[in-house]
Protein backbone atom coordinates (compact mmCIF):
# COMPACT_ATOMS: atom_id res chain seq x y z
CA UNK A 1 0.00 0.00 0.00
CA UNK A 2 1.36 3.42 -0.96
CA UNK A 3 0.69 5.82 1.93
CA UNK A 4 -1.62 8.79 1.49
CA UNK A 5 -0.42 10.52 4.66
CA UNK A 6 3.12 10.77 6.03
CA UNK A 7 3.12 12.27 9.53
CA UNK A 8 6.35 13.83 10.78
CA UNK A 9 7.21 12.96 14.39
CA UNK A 10 10.22 14.48 16.20
CA UNK A 11 12.54 11.59 16.95
CA UNK A 12 13.57 12.98 20.34
CA UNK A 13 10.06 13.10 21.84
CA UNK A 14 9.01 9.83 23.43
CA UNK A 15 5.53 11.22 24.11
CA UNK A 16 4.98 12.16 20.47
CA UNK A 17 6.43 8.87 19.22
CA UNK A 18 3.86 6.97 21.26
CA UNK A 19 0.90 9.24 20.50
CA UNK A 20 1.58 9.41 16.77
CA UNK A 21 0.65 5.78 16.18
CA UNK A 22 -2.99 6.60 16.94
CA UNK A 23 -3.21 9.58 14.58
CA UNK A 24 -4.51 7.49 11.66
CA UNK A 25 -1.59 8.22 9.35
CA UNK A 26 -0.61 5.61 6.79
CA UNK A 27 3.05 6.27 7.55
CA UNK A 28 5.02 7.94 10.33
CA UNK A 29 8.26 9.73 9.51
CA UNK A 30 10.37 9.58 12.65
CA UNK A 31 12.51 12.65 12.20
CA UNK A 32 16.21 12.90 12.96
CA UNK A 33 16.78 16.06 10.94
CA UNK A 34 15.16 19.49 11.11
CA UNK A 35 12.82 18.94 14.08
CA UNK A 36 15.69 17.81 16.32
CA UNK A 37 18.16 20.24 17.88
CA UNK A 38 21.83 19.51 17.06
CA UNK A 39 22.62 18.67 20.66
CA UNK A 40 19.90 15.98 20.71
CA UNK A 41 20.67 14.24 17.40
CA UNK A 42 22.36 11.20 18.95
CA UNK A 43 19.66 10.93 21.62
CA UNK A 44 16.97 11.05 18.94
CA UNK A 45 18.69 8.32 16.93
CA UNK A 46 18.78 6.05 19.97
CA UNK A 47 15.12 6.75 20.78
CA UNK A 48 13.99 5.96 17.24
CA UNK A 49 16.02 2.76 17.20
CA UNK A 50 14.46 1.71 20.50
CA UNK A 51 10.97 2.48 19.25
CA UNK A 52 11.52 0.33 16.17
CA UNK A 53 13.13 -2.51 18.09
CA UNK A 54 10.47 -2.55 20.81
CA UNK A 55 7.68 -2.56 18.21
CA UNK A 56 6.28 0.61 19.74
CA UNK A 57 5.00 1.24 16.24
CA UNK A 58 2.56 -1.60 15.44
CA UNK A 59 3.18 -3.50 12.23
CA UNK A 60 -0.21 -5.13 11.61
CA UNK A 61 -2.87 -2.67 10.47
CA UNK A 62 -0.81 0.21 11.78
CA UNK A 63 1.28 2.92 10.18
CA UNK A 64 4.43 2.21 8.28
CA UNK A 65 7.56 3.35 10.11
CA UNK A 66 9.83 5.65 8.12
CA UNK A 67 12.85 7.64 9.30
CA UNK A 68 14.08 10.95 7.94
CA UNK A 69 17.82 10.83 8.32
CA UNK A 70 20.19 13.75 8.15
CA UNK A 71 22.01 14.40 4.85
CA UNK A 72 24.46 11.59 4.18
CA UNK A 73 27.56 13.71 4.79
CA UNK A 74 26.05 15.39 7.86
CA UNK A 75 25.38 12.39 10.08
CA UNK A 76 23.09 10.45 7.77
CA UNK A 77 25.32 7.38 7.55
CA UNK A 78 25.43 7.09 11.33
CA UNK A 79 21.66 7.51 11.38
CA UNK A 80 21.29 4.59 8.98
CA UNK A 81 23.56 2.39 11.08
CA UNK A 82 21.36 3.11 14.08
CA UNK A 83 17.89 2.65 12.58
CA UNK A 84 18.12 0.00 9.86
CA UNK A 85 16.38 -2.93 11.51
CA UNK A 86 13.21 -5.02 11.39
CA UNK A 87 10.10 -2.84 11.18
CA UNK A 88 11.64 -0.01 9.17
CA UNK A 89 9.62 0.54 6.01
CA UNK A 90 11.58 3.36 4.44
CA UNK A 91 14.10 6.16 4.61
CA UNK A 92 13.39 9.77 3.72
CA UNK A 93 16.58 11.46 2.56
CA UNK A 94 16.66 15.28 2.65
CA UNK A 95 18.60 17.87 0.69
CA UNK A 96 19.74 15.62 -2.11
CA UNK A 97 21.76 16.97 -5.00
CA UNK A 98 20.29 14.49 -7.47
CA UNK A 99 19.94 10.84 -8.39
CA UNK A 100 23.50 10.02 -7.32
CA UNK A 101 22.61 10.58 -3.66
CA UNK A 102 19.70 8.15 -3.91
CA UNK A 103 21.90 5.54 -5.59
CA UNK A 104 24.49 6.00 -2.84
CA UNK A 105 21.84 5.57 -0.16
CA UNK A 106 20.65 2.40 -1.87
CA UNK A 107 24.16 0.92 -1.71
CA UNK A 108 24.39 1.66 2.01
CA UNK A 109 21.00 0.03 2.57
CA UNK A 110 22.09 -3.08 0.64
CA UNK A 111 24.94 -3.61 3.10
CA UNK A 112 23.00 -2.73 6.24
CA UNK A 113 20.02 -4.92 5.37
CA UNK A 114 22.34 -7.85 4.76
CA UNK A 115 24.09 -7.19 8.07
CA UNK A 116 20.73 -7.13 9.90
CA UNK A 117 19.45 -10.26 8.16
CA UNK A 118 16.72 -8.32 6.35
CA UNK A 119 15.65 -9.02 2.76
CA UNK A 120 17.90 -6.89 0.59
CA UNK A 121 15.80 -4.23 -1.12
CA UNK A 122 13.01 -4.27 1.45
CA UNK A 123 13.52 -0.70 2.72
CA UNK A 124 12.14 1.96 0.40
CA UNK A 125 13.40 5.49 -0.26
CA UNK A 126 11.54 8.81 -0.48
CA UNK A 127 13.83 11.75 -1.36
CA UNK A 128 12.98 15.38 -0.69
CA UNK A 129 14.05 16.27 -4.18
CA UNK A 130 14.06 20.08 -4.39
CA UNK A 131 15.71 21.48 -1.26
CA UNK A 132 18.98 22.60 -2.85
CA UNK A 133 19.51 24.94 -5.82
CA UNK A 134 21.21 22.11 -7.71
CA UNK A 135 18.52 19.47 -7.17
CA UNK A 136 15.77 20.69 -9.55
CA UNK A 137 18.19 20.52 -12.49
CA UNK A 138 18.70 16.81 -11.87
CA UNK A 139 15.07 15.77 -11.55
CA UNK A 140 14.96 14.47 -15.11
CA UNK A 141 17.57 11.89 -14.15
CA UNK A 142 14.98 9.96 -12.14
CA UNK A 143 13.19 8.94 -15.33
CA UNK A 144 16.28 7.06 -16.58
CA UNK A 145 17.80 5.70 -13.37
CA UNK A 146 17.13 2.15 -12.16
CA UNK A 147 16.00 2.71 -8.56
CA UNK A 148 13.94 -0.27 -7.37
CA UNK A 149 13.76 1.11 -3.83
CA UNK A 150 12.27 4.44 -4.91
CA UNK A 151 8.72 4.83 -3.57
CA UNK A 152 8.23 8.36 -4.80
CA UNK A 153 9.46 11.94 -4.83
CA UNK A 154 8.43 14.82 -2.64
CA UNK A 155 9.45 18.44 -2.68
CA UNK A 156 10.17 21.15 -0.14
CA UNK A 157 10.03 24.93 -0.21
CA UNK A 158 11.39 25.94 3.18
CA UNK A 159 14.97 24.74 2.85
CA UNK A 160 15.10 25.81 -0.78
CA UNK A 161 14.14 29.38 0.07
CA UNK A 162 16.84 29.42 2.74
CA UNK A 163 19.39 28.10 0.25
CA UNK A 164 18.39 30.80 -2.23
CA UNK A 165 18.64 33.55 0.37
CA UNK A 166 14.98 34.44 -0.13
CA UNK A 167 13.11 36.35 2.56
CA UNK A 168 9.99 34.34 1.77
CA UNK A 169 8.78 31.61 -0.59
CA UNK A 170 5.36 33.31 -1.00
CA UNK A 171 4.12 35.94 -3.40
CA UNK A 172 1.91 38.93 -2.63
CA UNK A 173 -1.24 36.74 -2.74
CA UNK A 174 0.08 34.35 -0.11
CA UNK A 175 0.57 31.52 -2.62
CA UNK A 176 3.92 29.95 -3.43
CA UNK A 177 6.02 32.25 -5.60
CA UNK A 178 6.83 31.20 -9.17
CA UNK A 179 10.14 29.52 -8.34
CA UNK A 180 8.48 27.15 -5.88
CA UNK A 181 5.48 26.44 -8.09
CA UNK A 182 7.96 25.58 -10.84
CA UNK A 183 9.92 23.05 -8.78
CA UNK A 184 6.65 21.57 -7.51
CA UNK A 185 5.54 20.90 -11.08
CA UNK A 186 8.97 19.53 -11.96
CA UNK A 187 8.80 17.13 -9.02
CA UNK A 188 5.34 15.95 -10.07
CA UNK A 189 6.46 15.28 -13.64
CA UNK A 190 9.72 13.63 -12.57
CA UNK A 191 7.83 11.24 -10.31
CA UNK A 192 5.37 10.34 -13.05
CA UNK A 193 8.19 9.90 -15.57
CA UNK A 194 9.94 7.56 -13.14
CA UNK A 195 6.76 5.60 -12.47
CA UNK A 196 6.74 6.42 -8.75
CA UNK A 197 4.46 8.38 -6.40
CA UNK A 198 4.43 12.19 -6.31
CA UNK A 199 3.95 13.29 -2.69
CA UNK A 200 2.82 16.84 -1.96
CA UNK A 201 4.80 18.94 0.49
CA UNK A 202 3.55 20.00 3.91
CA UNK A 203 0.81 22.56 4.62
CA UNK A 204 2.30 24.81 7.27
CA UNK A 205 -0.83 26.11 9.04
CA UNK A 206 -2.07 23.02 10.89
CA UNK A 207 -4.99 25.00 12.33
CA UNK A 208 -6.41 25.81 8.88
CA UNK A 209 -8.42 22.67 8.17
CA UNK A 210 -10.40 24.20 5.30
CA UNK A 211 -7.27 25.52 3.62
CA UNK A 212 -5.61 22.13 3.96
CA UNK A 213 -8.56 20.34 2.37
CA UNK A 214 -8.68 22.78 -0.53
CA UNK A 215 -4.95 22.50 -1.09
CA UNK A 216 -5.06 18.69 -0.94
CA UNK A 217 -7.99 18.54 -3.35
CA UNK A 218 -6.03 20.67 -5.80
CA UNK A 219 -2.96 18.46 -5.44
CA UNK A 220 -5.00 15.29 -5.96
CA UNK A 221 -6.59 16.73 -9.12
CA UNK A 222 -3.12 17.47 -10.48
CA UNK A 223 -1.88 13.92 -9.87
CA UNK A 224 -0.25 13.92 -6.44
CA UNK A 225 -1.13 10.77 -4.50
CA UNK A 226 -0.29 11.70 -0.91
CA UNK A 227 0.97 14.44 1.37
CA UNK A 228 3.29 15.21 4.25
CA UNK A 229 1.61 16.14 7.56
CA UNK A 230 3.29 18.10 10.32
CA UNK A 231 0.53 17.69 12.94
CA UNK A 232 -1.86 14.85 13.79
CA UNK A 233 -4.79 17.20 13.17
CA UNK A 234 -3.92 17.21 9.45
CA UNK A 235 -4.00 13.45 8.92
CA UNK A 236 -7.75 12.91 8.53
CA UNK A 237 -8.07 15.67 5.94
CA UNK A 238 -5.13 14.34 3.93
CA UNK A 239 -6.50 10.80 3.98
CA UNK A 240 -9.90 12.05 2.87
CA UNK A 241 -8.53 14.11 0.00
CA UNK A 242 -6.33 11.36 -1.41
CA UNK A 243 -8.94 8.61 -1.16
CA UNK A 244 -11.44 8.34 -4.07
CA UNK A 245 -14.83 9.76 -3.13
CA UNK A 246 -18.10 7.88 -3.64
CA UNK A 247 -18.76 10.05 -6.69
CA UNK A 248 -15.32 9.19 -8.09
CA UNK A 249 -15.96 5.49 -7.54
CA UNK A 250 -19.40 5.59 -9.10
CA UNK A 251 -18.09 7.30 -12.22
CA UNK A 252 -15.10 4.95 -12.48
CA UNK A 253 -17.34 1.91 -12.26
CA UNK A 254 -19.61 3.25 -14.97
CA UNK A 255 -16.62 3.85 -17.27
CA UNK A 256 -15.34 0.32 -16.71
CA UNK A 257 -18.80 -1.15 -17.25
CA UNK A 258 -19.30 0.83 -20.45
CA UNK A 259 -16.10 -0.55 -21.96
CA UNK A 260 -16.85 -4.06 -20.69
CA UNK A 261 -20.15 -3.94 -22.56
CA UNK A 262 -18.31 -3.05 -25.80
CA UNK A 263 -14.91 -4.76 -25.54
CA UNK A 264 -14.00 -4.25 -29.20
CA UNK A 265 -14.24 -0.44 -29.27
CA UNK A 266 -11.80 2.26 -28.23
CA UNK A 267 -14.37 4.94 -27.42
CA UNK A 268 -17.80 4.80 -25.82
CA UNK A 269 -20.50 7.34 -25.13
CA UNK A 270 -21.24 8.19 -21.50
CA UNK A 271 -23.54 10.99 -20.36
CA UNK A 272 -23.36 12.64 -23.76
CA UNK A 273 -19.55 12.63 -23.83
CA UNK A 274 -17.04 10.45 -25.64
CA UNK A 275 -14.83 8.43 -23.31
CA UNK A 276 -11.67 6.74 -24.61
CA UNK A 277 -8.93 4.41 -23.41
CA UNK A 278 -7.09 7.00 -21.23
CA UNK A 279 -10.35 7.48 -19.32
CA UNK A 280 -10.58 3.71 -18.84
CA UNK A 281 -7.03 3.60 -17.49
CA UNK A 282 -7.83 6.43 -15.07
CA UNK A 283 -10.99 4.66 -13.95
CA UNK A 284 -9.04 1.50 -13.20
CA UNK A 285 -6.51 3.53 -11.20
CA UNK A 286 -9.33 5.02 -9.12
CA UNK A 287 -10.77 1.57 -8.40
CA UNK A 288 -7.35 0.16 -7.52
CA UNK A 289 -6.69 3.07 -5.17
CA UNK A 290 -10.04 2.54 -3.47
CA UNK A 291 -9.27 -1.15 -3.00
CA UNK A 292 -5.85 -0.36 -1.52
CA UNK A 293 -7.35 1.84 1.20
CA UNK A 294 -10.61 -0.05 1.83
CA UNK A 295 -11.08 -0.57 5.53
CA UNK A 296 -8.75 2.21 6.63
CA UNK A 297 -10.13 5.27 8.32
Amino acid sequence: MTPRSFLFVPGDSEKKLVRARDAGADALILDLEDSVAPARKIRARDMVATALQASALPEAHGPQAWVRINPLDEGGIADLAGVVRQGLAGIMIPKIGGVADVIRLGHYLDVMEAHQGLPVGSIQILPVATETPRAPFGLAGFSDAVLPRLLGLTWGAEDLSTALGASTNRDETGEFAFTYRMVRSMCLMAAKAAGVEPIETLYADFRDADGLLASCAKAAREGFTGRIAIHPAQVAGINQAFTPSEADLAHARRVVEAFAAQPDVGTVGLDGKMVDIPHLKQANLVLARHEAFAGRS
